[in-house]
């Protein structure tokens, strides 16, 4: 079983409640006369009104708590909260995708980026991936950010589709004067996760004070950290289950468990396998080293990468203008540079990957001029343990091989985000307004090496003696040699020679871009007196469009570059919507209701993909007391589905360990899958030449397929209910400076849209009574042979709303501020307990339950209980901030673990604890030095290891979770003019 020591640890503070902030907000606060009291609006609700109070849970983090954290990217910070699950991409858990490496998302709930709204300044911003609707956290600058609002829960009905999870709104700094300079740098214990960073913000007011203008450039670059620089992660290295004397079960780590695709070459001929050592002789293979012998596998970590190196400029502005007392412009501008580089280990090259028909059988002799020709570049060795084994006369073998030649698997993906909204706002006699318009624009451009042109590497394989060629030895096909085609030597360390590999080699390349385009108009205030005040309303209406394309190279279009076959895939939509939301205040300074109100809101979309769409929500607030409030909703949220998900072109895939229900059927077998199996004219014609329904080690390894979007989906459907009590005790002397929140969530998600698993599709369409899962399949037909007539060509799969997902669990919040000795102590709690956390596949499938649990299915390690602890000390010119993260303990997925026969929750990784620390010194008014370390007692991250649920390639952990780089120091300077 795994078993983790529990380390002291901790976080940077996150604001726990939308009533106290940390530290240096409290002692920013000043009494609040009446005649000073003016009309805000939170997140949650497009009203104003005196009270700041949210009726969802709502979260607010300032520019103090950004300052104090010391993070360079805005997920960081974000990160430590616990209302927040694991993101799809960040810094360590994207250098193996084929896109995204660097990219930074946000994921409330743990329902996935897609359900979670990141708005700024209360609007929506360009994504920063194709076809999606992630916002890109790199491209907000951090020191232009005032506050960070998070409010979890269904609200749809108020900012429109995607708010299933909740919503993010950034607030921008504005109305700033002065000049500020951040400036920082850093590394990690070991040397690397080097940091710089300096952000220069300005701003300026008109001498009548109508206009105000500010301005910020920022420059950060955090540099690479590699798998071989970590203990964990430095061996590749493999899960295994053991079963010890007393029968008691538990996983370890199979280490070295090297690859079987070595850069020597591996082998196999009539009777086994064997490779080649260092000085080119004929060696047995032995991938591990066992029996004492040197391995001869391949340590992929060696040139894996942690967390990808990530460099950004950013350039923000924004500005007003009045027009007159009641009417002013507005302007906001953002333009982010980004720039991250990738890198994993040379391609894995396997021979069916060139001969993909024969299931990667290589002919070692070839028909030239009536008689079979030796390929010369087959070693005798080889060649006399080789024969026919597919029928076509000539002898064959099978390879596999690294392509440490062609280099490392690389690629640098620049990105270029632009975003400009203007607009009017104002007030109309007691309304008031706002109009905007706003554009915005990520573009990807991407290159990539490592990987090799099949079809060139096919015909340099194929050698045939020509004493005029140099070496006595030419590529046997006659355009292949026109073309400058060269033989490929593979057998042995370094043995491809510089013009056969540039021949072979195919830099790959990849364009994206998506573009949205907002306007919107909204009114809001106050009618219709009531004895408890007026009725607060709001209503509005907005229009988007967003389109999406994303264009591989030609050889990854058509899959030879050794890889899936990638199409490219273009798409577009656009939504018109209206919105109208009430607040109406029913009882007010009665008895057991100082306040009572009632909140209601309602949107309806009309999308050009989906058709209609309605969210709408209901709320209470009632405050018994001045001391007590008890709040509640009730909401209908919406998420249309993306361009991904709509559009996206069948993307070639070549799937594993699928079972068809057909295999062993005959011509009298009575199951349910025997007469739709019969039904098949191939595997008719397979059972009649066989006796029984055959299939060849060819057809296993050469079954195809198909991943697709599907322009039929509707929109998904999210009800989500709150529940909870804030406590201000202000009549308390004691407690005058306490706050504490409660909130109970459940959020349900119906026709969630899904992919469909394959082998269901199988099972389905043979057997299990649904027909129309049959499309997803194509066998081979009668005409190709006995041996493979009836075999799967192809396995398809589509996305569908097929699908659910929820959640349901507690909020906890508690803070404080006082004076204690010569200083001010703040602190902060939150913590989150996740009751449940289910994904339902299909509709008749079981719920999969994650909380608690390391599951593939939610992303990763999913603990129930999650938190976040922040204390600050302010003495004089001194100040220190610490900042405590707990993640609760996980186990084994269940599903996973019922594979070997083993109960739920047998198998679990110990709780984790990270403790960050800044101390800061005022060197005078303006300047203040401060010192950071992350992950200061170095805890050492979980050991989810390859092969277990979770795992991030690369790390050895779940590398979205936790944290797999270890301590870090960091040295800044702030200076205010």
């Amino acid at each position: 079983m795994m078993k983790e020591r529990v380390l002291s640890n901790s976080i940077r503070l996150l604001c726990v409640s939308g009533f106290a902030f940390t530290m240096q907000s409290v002692q920013a606060q000043t009494p609040v006369t009446p005649d000073a009291i003016q009309t805000v609006q939170v997140t949650g609700s497009r009203i104003k009104s005196p009270n700041a109070d949210s009726p969802s849970p709502l979260q607010i983090l300032t520019s103090a708590d950004i300052a104090a954290s010391g993070a360079t990217n805005l997920q960081e910070l974000l990160q430590k909260n616990p209302t927040l699950g694991a993101p799809t991409l960040s810094r360590t858990n994207s250098n193996f995708l084929t896109s995204g490496g660097g990219v930074a998302t946000v994921n409330l709930r743990n329902l996935d980026d897609s359900r979670t709204l990141v708005l700024v300044n209360g609007r929506r911003f360009v994504s920063g991936q194709p076809g999606e609707t992630a916002v890109d956290l790199n491209t907000i600058p951090t020191d232009f950010i005032e506050r960070i609002e998070l409010l979890t829960g269904g609200a749809s009905a108020t900012y429109g589709s995607d708010a299933v999870a909740g919503v993010v709104n950034i607030i921008l700094k504005r109305n700033f004067n002065g000049v500020t300079l951040d400036a920082q740098m850093g590394k990690s214990d070991q040397g690397d996760d080097s940091k710089k960073k300096i952000a220069l913000t300005w701003g300026t007011s008109s001498a009548d004070g109508n206009s105000n203008f500010m301005g910020h450039f920022g420059f950060s670059k955090q540099g690479p950290v590699y798998s071989r620089d970590r203990g964990i992660s430095a061996i590749d290295q493999n899960s295994a289950m053991i079963r010890t004397g007393n029968a008691s079960d538990a996983f370890i780590a199979d280490r070295p468990f090297y690859s079987g695709f070595a850069p020597q070459g591996r082998f196999f001929h009539d009777t086994g396998s064997y490779t080649y050592d260092a000085n080119g002789n004929p060696i047995a293979w032995n991938q591990n080293g066992t029996g004492g012998a040197n391995p001869t596998g391949y340590n992929r970590s060696a040139l894996r990468t942690i967390a990808v190196p990530v460099e950004r400029y950013l350039f923000a502005t924004n500005g007003t203008h009045a027009i007159n007392e009641n009417h002013s412009a507005f302007f906001e501008g953002t333009y982010a540079s980004t720039r991250a580089s990738t890198n994993i280990e040379p391609y894995a090259l396997g021979a069916e990957d060139i001969y993909p028909a024969s299931g990667g059988q290589v002919p070692a002799e070839f028909l030239v001029n009536g008689r079979m020709v030796r390929n010369p570049i087959v070693p005798q060795y080889l060649w006399d343990r080789i024969s026919d084994t597919d029928g076509d006369g000539a002898r064959d073998y099978y390879f596999t091989r690294r392509m440490a030649e062609v280099g490392s698997r690389h690629s640098d993906a620049e990105r270029g985000t632009f975003r400009l909204a203007t607009g009017l706002k104002g007030t109309l006699k007691d309304w008031n307004y706002e109009a905007f318009i706003a554009y915005g624009k990520t573009k990807e451009s991407q290159s990539s090496t490592g990987q090799v042109n099949v079809l060139n590497f096919r015909s340099a394989l194929e050698a045939v003696p020509d004493a005029t060629a140099p070496g006595g030895v030419a590529c046997r096909d006659a355009n292949a040699r026109a073309q400058g085609c060269v033989p490929i030597n593979v057998f042995g360390f370094n043995s491809i020679s510089a013009d056969a590999l540039k021949y072979v080699v195919a830099p790959g390349s990849l364009d994206n871009a998506v573009t949205q385009k907002l306007a919107g108009a909204s009114v809001n205030g106050e009618m219709f007196e009531l004895p408890a005040g007026k009725i607060g309303w709001a209503a509005g209406a907005e229009y988007r469009k967003e389109e999406s394309y994303s264009i591989p190279d030609p050889l990854t279009q058509a899959g030879l570059n050794a890889g899936n076959a990638i199409p490219p895939t273009f798409g577009k939509f656009d939504v018109r919507e209206f919105f109208v939301e009430s607040r109406v205040p029913l009882l007010k300074d009665q008895p057991f209701a100082k306040s009572l109100s009632f909140l209601g809101a309602y949107r309806h979309g009309d999308y050009s993909t989906v058709g209609k769409t309605n969210s709408w929500n209901a709320g209470m607030e009632w405050a018994p007391s001045n001391d007590v409030k008890v709040r509640g909703t009730h909401a209908v949220s919406t998420r249309a589905p993306n361009i991904n998900e709509l559009f996206s072109p069948p993307s070639q895939d070549f799937p594993t360990g699928l079972v068809d229900p057909c295999l062993g059927v005959t011509l009298t077998s009575t199951q349910p899958s025997a007469a739709a199996c019969r039904a098949d004219p191939g595997v008719l014609a397979n059972i009649r030449a066989n006796g029984v329904f055959t299939q060849t080690q060819a057809d296993l390894q050469g079954i195809s397929g198909y991943n697709r979007g599907n322009p039929n989906l509707k929109a998904e459907k999210g009800i989500s209910s709150t529940i909870g009590i804030v406590l201000t005790p202000r009549s308390i002397p004691a407690l005058s400076k306490f706050t504490f929140t409660a909130d109970y969530f459940k959020i349900k998600i119906e026709d969630a849209i899904v992919s469909t698993p394959r082998q269901y599709s199988l099972d389905q369409c043979y057997g299990g009574g649904n027909p129309a899962f049959c499309s997803f399949i194509t066998r081979y037909p009668t005409n190709v042979g006995s041996s493979s007539a009836g075999a799967i060509q192809f396995s398809d799969t589509a996305v569908s709303n097929s699908g659910g997902k929820g959640t349901e669990g507690v909020d906890l919040t508690a803070s404080w501020a006082d004076r204690v000795g010569p200083g001010r102590l703040s602190a902060h709690v939150a913590y989150t307990y996740v009751k449940s956390l289910w994904d339902l596949p299909l509709p008749d499938a079981q719920k999969d339950e994650n909380a608690g649990e390391i599951s593939t299915a939610q992303n990763g390690a999913t603990p129930k209980n999650k938190a976040v602890v922040n204390l600050a000390y302010k003495w004089g010119a001194f100040g220190i901030n610490s900042t405590t993260t707990y993640y609760g303990k996980v186990a084994l997925d269940d599903q996973f673990l019922a594979q070997f026969d083993l109960p739920a929750r047998s198998v679990s990784t110990g709780s984790k604890i990270y403790n960050d620390f800044q101390f800061n010194y005022t060197l005078k008014k303006s300047v203040e030095l401060y010192l950071g370390i992350d992950n200061a007692f170095n805890t050492k991250p979980a050991p989810i290891i390859s092969g277990l649920p979770g795992n991030v390639t690369g790390t050895e952990t779940d590398a979205s979770i936790y944290d797999p780089i270890g301590r870090r120091y960091y040295l800044g300077v702030r200076v205010s003019l």
